[in-house]
């Protein structure tokens, strides 16, 4: 709890506030944490020639934001931190200025600097409310902003004027159209709501653009880094361009199948997640079938990395931006259609029905049929353990078509290299399938009993 503070109706005791239940030792705490924060953003400033700000100069500025808050609670003087939050402006612009005279027209103005000690006053200034935790994960978050400039750099250098073009319009439709569609049922079993649809369509781009936007800061940098962020954005579009490149250059063959098993494997990581998001009591049950497929694919991945030399070639992957309106626009109806043939299905044939379109949906895209179960399982329509199990069938049907991929794309010895993994990854799912269908049976019988 901050302590609460007690002020005195004598004026003249008003600079000897008693700080109510407070004891020193908290208030010392309270003011370490707020120099802490300090620190950490006054390090990276300080590697940085150019900023006139550093070390010292950013623990007091948080250490003068702490302080403002609690002498502003004290005397009741609202006025006093956004006072000491322009007199600081007003000297780091000063100081700024008088540093770029003496440098010349050319150095760097300082914005960020200025920009980054406003908001460490303000950082010190959340400590003394309680919001600890925030002021420090946002400290973080600003030290790695400040501290990743060339790679921020590099990566608005590579996108396009096309890829930013598709991201404002995605934006638009995300900020502008979702809001105003219609959250209600529509068709059959009321399985198509356009504000859940784009929803999804939402989330799914957003993940994927976070891969491509980090793929496209990694490059070519590491073939670990390749298979990660390409699984992330496509693990189908990744596995095609490495087996076709491991067909047409040679100095690709070896590379290839450690990019294309570790993508494979991120598909597994990137399911969980979407449950977590999604549908978090079904992540126990569904963990335990991904782990299933997972470990022996992410295994043979990093095995055949191992196996490289360790300055491997790694050939850049160029994949469309996920961004794009025809993109999402086409997932979206992908989805929807999914979720139509899913819903219609499952009422004609109850599960059965559920896993044929699960397997025919995995073969083109695992997240539509991952988003259509726990879709249907959170309005209550399919239970647990039959949205795990068309999951898994999905993720065994994209396992086939990767695998296809590569032995009619990349050839014989790619196939040959990559199927230990495929298929100790498909057995893991059939088993972990038969597992939680046997346990369904189980309950059953028990219940008939």
């Amino acid at each position: 709890m901050r302590p609460a503070i007690i002020v005195s109706m004598d004026s003249s005791a008003l600079l000897g506030t008693r700080l109510g239940e407070a004891t020193e030792l908290e208030l010392l705490k309270i003011f370490a944490t707020s120099i802490a924060i300090g620190l950490l953003i006054g390090l990276e400033r300080e590697r940085h020639a150019e900023a006139s700000s550093g070390l010292r100069t950013f623990a007091l500025t948080a250490l003068l934001g702490t302080a403002c808050a609690m002498l502003a609670e004290a005397a009741r003087a609202v006025w006093l931190p956004a006072a000491a939050l322009v007199m600081l402006g007003a000297m780091s612009i000063a100081a700024q200025y008088r540093n770029s005279e003496r440098r010349g027209t050319e150095a760097d103005p300082g914005t960020t600097t200025t920009v980054a000690l406003l908001v460490c006053f303000a950082l010190g200034m959340m400590v003394w409310y309680e919001l600890t935790a925030l002021a420090a994960s946002l400290a973080v978050g600003v030290t790695a902003l400040l501290h990743f400039k060339p790679e921020l750099e590099g990566m608005s250098a590579r996108v396009t004027r096309r890829d930013m073009l598709s991201i404002l319009q995605f934006g638009a439709l995300s900020l502008v159209v979702l809001p105003v569609l219609p959250d209600r049922g529509y068709g059959p079993h009321e399985a198509l709501n356009p504000s859940q649809i784009w929803m999804m369509v939402v989330l799914i781009s957003g993940v994927s653009l976070a891969g491509y936007l980090a793929l496209r800061i990694a490059g070519s940098r590491g073939l670990l880094l390749i298979g990660l962020f390409g699984g992330l954005v496509s693990s189908t579009a990744t596995t095609l361009t490495y087996a076709r490149r491991a067909r047409e250059e040679p100095g690709q063959a070896g590379t290839a199948p450690a990019i294309v098993l570790i993508a494979g494997a991120v598909v597994f990581v990137r399911i969980a997640v979407l449950a977590a998001a999604l549908a978090p009591p079904l992540l126990g049950l569904l963990g335990a079938v991904l782990a299933a497929g997972f470990v022996p694919m992410a295994l043979a991945g990093l095995l055949a990395l191992r196996r490289l030399p360790q300055e491997s070639p790694a050939a850049a992957l160029q994949v469309r931006n996920p961004a794009e309106l025809r993109t999402a626009l086409s997932f979206g109806a992908f989805y929807a259609l999914v979720l139509l043939l899913a819903a219609e299905l499952t009422h004609r044939l109850g599960s059965t029905g559920l896993y044929v379109i699960a397997f025919v949906s995995g073969l083109s895209d695992v997240d539509a049929v991952t988003l259509t179960g726990l879709r249907l399982h959170t309005v209550g329509s399919i239970p647990a353990a039959q949205v795990v199990i068309a999951i898994a069938v999905a993720l065994c049907a994209n396992i086939m078509l990767k695998f296809a991929l590569v032995g009619s794309v990349g050839g014989q010895v790619l196939a040959r290299r990559c199927a230990p993994g495929f298929a100790a990854s498909a057995a893991g799912l059939l088993a972990a399938i038969a597992a939680v269908q046997l346990g369904v049976d189980g309950a059953a019988l028990a219940l008939r009993q």
